[in-house]
């Protein structure tokens, strides 16, 4: 029997801000002295008064635009009461019933809602040396208080694949905007999926670190949802941990509902109208999302639909690239507005592959290499001029990334242009010829192979510098001679 998955997303997002959500203490996610950045506010002490981070409402409010989201007129915070060893005041200040966002769409699946809410501090738990006993866990409440958006997907998603894409296209969006860095790795972003079977009762999915480790786990529970079900059994409305090491879920507790958290309004904090954040003035300082970046990109500059995907994934990347084709077009000679494609796709080969590649070797940030994009044009439009080809152009690349200079300074004084004279070209091959007799006979015996190894010889011989076709077009002159 088949079962139809159904699956929705709830993603938590710390916010880019100086400040945590309702103190002055430093939203620093970087500080490593545990509990440096906290005051009596996040602390939860007696008596104490929360204000509203400003700068965070207008994140969630760009959030909401950006999704195609209705702006709440009026918001208010609530108090979410739990009690767990990292939350100081023994609640959360969240929202819910009036969140600042409602609606919209992240890839064709709907938004329930995005809201507000201050995160939880961190547990670390660590085994004493040998001369004590037991396990000691640690509370750093450094991260409590920060603020925390949070954004709940209607349950429209049917596979893991769609859920991990969804998820991906909200941590672009988030960065496109600089609402948040959104690093799942430390943090930044956490993604929990609800996953039931034909509509059945779901399974919240929560410690997940990972695009890759969401898409195993929502496989993963599928499966054993499917199993149980055509087992006998009945599927619970549970809440479940990712074990990465053994790649399945575990059972962690009951599922919560609404009435356990006992929501009330905060009543230290007064209901606000949105209209005081000026929506329209966000609206439109909102920058081009990925999205229409993808389409622009594959348009504009006649790019396939993957390699426009690539570009716009790492938006400094994308920057980059578009600024390098722009200076591509001033050095056409035609003057035309649009560099040619082969141009472009040199470009595009280079910067994706060669460039990024020396980044991640170096272990360097992208955005602090001392290569420009005019730099990389101009290198692009050296090997599409054939002034340069391949090995060279490579060669040429290590050492801008290296200094930062101009491609055709190293051409010159590296002596690595391309022999483009045709006597030069014969004389070396020649050469080979005199130098390599059998292989010579061999070729004239219909020995195709021995056609590329003369061929590797005079490439040799011209350092790297010939242009293989034209080689290969003497040698083939020559040997028929």
């Amino acid at each position: 029997m088949a079962h139809q998955p159904t699956i929705g997303l709830e993603i938590h997002a710390i916010l880019k801000t100086r400040t945590k959500m309702f103190c002055d203490s430093l939203n620093d996610l970087e500080e490593r002295e545990p509990n440096k950045n906290v005051c009596p506010v996040c602390l939860g002490h007696p008596g104490t008064l929360p204000t509203i981070n400003k700068k965070a409402v207008e994140h969630v409010i760009r959030v909401g635009l950006a999704l195609g989201g209705r702006i709440a007129p009026v918001s208010k915070f609530d108090r979410k009461n739990y009690f767990y060893p990292d939350l100081p005041k023994g609640y959360q200040i969240s929202q819910y019933d009036q969140p600042i966002v409602t609606g919209g769409e992240l890839l064709g699946v709907r938004v329930r809602r995005v809201h507000l809410e201050e995160d939880a501090g961190r547990l670390l738990h660590e085994i004493p040396g040998e001369t004590k006993k037991g396990q000691a866990s640690y509370v750093d409440f450094n991260r409590a208080g920060v603020p925390l958006l949070e954004l709940v997907t209607e349950p429209d998603i049917r596979s893991a694949e769609q859920t991990v894409e969804s998820a991906r296209e909200l941590q672009r969006i988030l960065r496109y905007l600089e609402v948040s860095d959104a690093d799942m790795e430390k943090g930044q972003m956490r993604v929990e999926a609800n996953v039931s079977l034909d509509m059945g009762p779901k399974v919240e999915l929560k410690n997940i670190n990972s695009f890759k480790a969401v898409g195993a786990a929502i496989d993963y529970e599928v499966k054993r949802q499917k199993e149980v079900l055509e087992g006998g059994g009945a599927v619970e409305h549970e809440t479940r941990g990712w074990d990465e090491a053994k790649q399945i879920t575990v059972s962690q507790r009951g599922k919560e509902e609404a009435h356990d958290y006992r929501y009330f309004p905060e009543p230290d904090l007064p209901a606000f109208e949105t209209e005081g954040f000026e929506p329209e003035r966000l609206r439109a300082e909102l920058p081009e999302l990925p999205a229409a970046k993808r389409e622009r990109f594959a348009r504009e500059f006649r790019l396939s639909g993957a390699q426009a995907a690539m570009l716009v994934d790492m938006k400094p990347v994308a920057d980059f690239f578009e600024e390098a084709v722009s200076e591509l077009a001033t050095m056409d000679e035609k003057g035309s507005a649009a560099p040619a494609k082969q141009a472009v796709s040199l470009l595009f080969n280079y910067l994706t592959s060669d460039l990024l590649g020396l980044v991640g070797v170096s272990g360097g940030d992208f955005q602090k290499i001392k290569i420009k994009p005019e730099g990389l044009a101009h290198l692009a439009d050296l090997i599409n001029d054939g002034k340069i080809m391949s090995r060279q152009a490579k060669e040429i690349l290590r050492k801008m990334f290296e200094t930062g200079e101009d491609p055709e300074a190293i051409m010159r004084d590296e002596g690595l242009e391309t022999v483009s004279d045709q006597g030069e070209v014969a004389d070396a091959v020649r050469e080979v010829i005199a130098a390599n007799p059998k292989a010579a006979a061999d070729f004239k015996k219909g020995r195709e192979a021995s056609l590329k190894f003369l061929l590797g010889q005079a490439m040799a011989k011209l350092r790297g510098r010939g242009d293989p076709e034209q080689i290969r077009e003497i040698l083939h002159r020559t040997l028929s001679e």
